[in-house]
């Protein structure tokens, strides 16, 4: 929403330059001559004959020709020509600025430069104006640096600061290239000049609006409010755009309650919210998933009279998809169209962007076919989403496919899309295939930067390639294409990956060595290292270095020291490194809680394990497989099997896939019960877990403790609908010897009839049972029954009914076969 905030406040224009009519009628005459000569084939002679004929000096007018000419071309051929004329004087600075100018406004950069280094040779002074223009437009390209140095050379020059026009653009520039704290340093400069003049000559509402926005970026709301109060009434005349920035600032911050505070201050002064100020609201509500007051937002903006734009829905129905709300964005939809407002390729975007996310590609492809219906052209916003689904599925050739489709809609892909698929290969580990592109885009002119190094790197580096992953360095820094910080953090991962601990601390210190900041993610890679070779006092002193640099740990730096405390049989000091995690109001994370957990188990305190579980629970944190499958291999180890089996039963209500550990740890606890009398003791339902009841019934029926352990467990998967986990387990169980069995058998057919493939059970589920184990997987399944329908009737135990029928008429069939042969 920034772009139109920022856009009801009008900057100033760029002043036009002077009419040809304030020129005296011979001269007048002259010039348009001269342009109209150029445009000739035979110009040289024509110029130099009208110029005899007139007896006025080339250099005298060579600017106001310049000045006139709307073609950078004949702007040069011109100046080419008056500077070479002989018996000439040269051409003077005010003409070599406006060729400055011509080549600014038609944006020929490399003129721009060859132009201000030659009047240097020439000590020549290039005029404010043209000097103001020239920052206009590098700041309106994004060459940051280059306008900052033109800045410093008019300060220089000319003892003042540009005008307002251009100390604006710069501004903008700097904010948009995350310079924000040189832009304010520049404002401030810039006050401080008005304020000496006694009046403000070079910044305007437009310049503290671009400031605000900067530190509103930043997160520095509070700080953006102060400036625009201490500027208030002193060339800061109010405008509801101060007041739509402030509230744009605290929504990105996510903090609603002060952006609705500022709302309601906005309406107190007299001032009418405008379409951007809605905007920001909804888009921040939007993101905190709150749709009940994006409604009523809606309909004030209703009672208003302000329309809802396809900005806004496109804001909704993008949130409403990311918070899995997919009827409630298709009824936006509906009421975006009856309200005739119509969608646009960025609405078409959000779809196609959604349908992938969910690996819907062919209702992606759906979306891209209506906007083409709807004579929208896709962009490569379109496609890259498609690029990326293609890449999870493995799925190359269709994913280059896109990249053809972006060079259709008349973008060459660039380095945008080639590093979508270059991320896309790598996110499922196919680093051949991202260099193999790498190779490809170079051919065709793009060259990688620095993040798609970066990705390169650290793709190779997770894939053991580390080697590799420094000829690449190399290969960058021999194209003069400096490493930032991710590419060093990713460079320092590889060594430690690499089990090089010291050349990684050298890296590291070379970047410290060099000016360059490491950032948050180069101190926590640095500190994992450490606590990965258990060297406890480098990463706590890396972490008071990182505060010292003014980063603040974050959950991350300190899940990763607490880890590494628990590793070193250190919980005391583990705990203390989660009390200060928590007195710095940081939330714990579920790697923090699974270390304390952890650290508990190994010291067989598992009261106080289950205590940290539950804390972790209050916050909402779900506990991950690692999580579960800790406490389930703490009890089983502490002989406490009913524990570990109500963990593990909850892990599958929470819908959390098992792994081979938790496996691993409840089969070795289950058969490692040497006296399951007390199991057997629990009769009633009530009183003991599925996969215990099951285990006790199957050991008292004189099953062996493996076969009834694996067995429990596939019971347990196939209730709670995991039947492809629990054909894995039964699969396992095969490769140990042990053949299908009547249990197994009943618990795999109530799995499949559950997820609906009660026709396909006979391809899935290999076994050949007789008559008897057939009866015993009925008499397993009623037992299933109770569980999962009360007791009713289910589909897999009609199923068995339906087999033990058949193999009844089987055995009858053959007992009269018997019978007829005797006769």
């Amino acid at each position: 929403m920034s772009k139109p905030i920022l856009s009801r406040i009008k900057p100033h224009h760029r002043p036009k330059p002077s009419s040809s009519s304030s020129l005296p009628p011979r001269i007048k005459n002259l010039v348009i001559d001269v342009i109209h000569i150029l445009k000739t084939h035979q110009w040289q002679d024509s110029l130099q004959s009208r110029f005899a004929e007139s007896d006025i000096i080339v250099s005298d007018v060579a600017h106001f020709v310049i000045d006139r000419i709307h073609n950078p071309e004949l702007g040069l051929k011109f100046f080419n020509w008056a500077s070479t004329l002989p018996f000439s004087s040269p051409l003077n600075g005010v003409a070599y600025s406006s060729l400055l100018k011509l080549m600014a406004k038609y944006r020929v950069f490399s003129q721009v430069e060859m132009v201000l280094n030659n009047m240097k040779d020439q000590n020549l002074k290039p005029t404010l104006e043209a000097l103001n223009n020239v920052i206009c437009v590098f700041g309106e390209y994004g060459l940051v640096n280059r306008a900052l140095e033109i800045f410093h050379m008019v300060c220089e020059l000319y003892n003042c600061f540009p005008c307002v026009v251009a100390n604006n653009s710069l501004l903008n520039c700097l904010v948009k290239n995350g310079k924000v704290d040189v832009a304010c340093q520049l404002y401030d400069k810039m006050l401080k000049k008005g304020d000496e003049d006694g009046v403000d000559v070079v910044v305007d509402n437009y310049s503290t609006s671009i400031v605000v926005k900067g530190l509103c970026d930043l997160g520095k709301v509070e700080e953006g409010r102060r400036l625009i109060n201490d500027r208030w009434g002193r060339g800061c005349v109010p405008h509801v755009v101060f007041y739509n920035v402030i509230i744009d600032g605290y929504c990105k911050m996510g903090d609603l309650k002060s952006a609705t505070r500022v709302f309601e201050e906005l309406k107190l002064r007299g001032f009418l919210p405008t379409l951007e100020t809605y905007g920001a609201l909804i888009d921040g509500f939007c993101k905190a998933g709150k749709f009940q007051v994006v409604d009523q937002l809606l309909k004030e903006m209703n009672v208003m009279g302000l329309n809802v734009n396809v900005q806004v829905f496109n804001i909704i129905i993008d949130a409403q998809y990311k918070h899995g709300l997919v009827e409630e964005a298709a009824e936006t939809m509906r009421r975006m169209a009856e309200m005739g407002c119509e969608p646009d390729i960025t609405t078409y975007n959000v779809l196609i962007n959604s349908s992938c996310r969910s690996g819907r590609i062919k209702e992606a492809e759906e979306f891209v076919e209506r906007a083409k219906e709807r004579r929208l052209l896709p962009n490569k916003y379109s496609y890259t989403p498609l690029m990326h689904a293609y890449c999870k599925q493995g799925d190359y050739f269709m994913a280059s496919d896109m990249l053809f489709k972006i060079a259709e809609t008349g973008d060459k892909p660039d380095l945008v899309s080639y590093g979508a698929f270059i991320h896309g290969v790598i996110a499922v580990g196919e680093i051949d295939v991202a260099l193999m592109v790498r190779e490809k885009m170079m051919e065709k002119g793009v060259f990688p930067d620095a993040q798609i190094y970066n990705v390169l790197m650290s793709g190779l580096c997770k894939k053991r390639k580390f080697p590799d992953a420094k000829l690449l360095l190399s290969e960058m820094l021999d194209r003069n294409l400096q490493p930032d910080e991710y590419v060093y953090a990713t460079l320092i991962d590889g060594y430690i990956r690499n089990d090089e601990l010291d050349k990684a601390t050298k890296v590291f210190e070379v970047v410290m060595s060099k000016g360059i900041d490491p950032g948050i993610v180069g101190y926590n890679v640095m500190i994992k290292g450490l606590c990965k070779f258990g060297k406890m006092t480098g990463a706590v002193s890396y972490l008071n270095k990182m505060k010292i640099a003014h980063h603040a740990p974050d959950e991350y730096t300190y899940s990763t020291v607490i880890d590494g405390y628990v590793k070193q049989h250190d919980l005391d000091s583990a705990l203390k490194m989660f009390g200060q995690m928590m007195k710095q109001k940081y939330k714990p994370n579920v790697v923090a809680y699974t270390s304390l957990i952890n650290g508990f188990c190994k010291k067989a305190d598992m009261s106080r394990a289950e205590k940290v579980f539950r804390g972790m629970q209050s916050l909402n944190l779900e506990p991950n497989v690692v999580t579960y499958t800790i406490l389930i291999g703490g009890f089983c180890k502490a002989g406490k099997i009913e524990k570990a089996a109500s963990f593990f039963e909850l892990m599958l209500m929470r819908n959390c896939l098992p792994n081979d550990t938790t496996f691993h740890y409840l089969i070795n606890g289950l058969t490692n019960i040497t006296d399951s009398t007390h199991l057997i003791g629990k009769n009633e339902e009530n009183d003991r877990s599925l996969i215990l009841d099951f285990f006790v019934t199957m050991i008292s029926e004189g099953w062996s403790q493996v076969i009834a352990a694996y067995n429990s467990i596939i019971v347990c998967l196939c209730v709670h609908g995991m039947v492809d986990t629990a054909q894995s387990l039964q699969t396992k169980m095969l490769r140990k010897g042990f053949l299908m069995d009547c249990v197994c058998f009943s618990a795999l057919l109530h799995g499949l009839c559950q997820t609906g493939k009660s026709k396909e059970w006979r391809n899935i589920i290999s076994g050949d049972l007789n008559k008897i184990e057939f009866q015993t997987a009925f008499e397993y399944s009623l037992k299933l029954d109770k569980y999962r329908y009360q007791g009713s009737f289910s589909e897999a135990s009609f199923i068995l009914q339906t087999l033990i029928e058949d193999s009844k008429l089987s055995d009858q069939q053959d007992k009269d076969q018997r019978v007829t042969s005797l006769k």
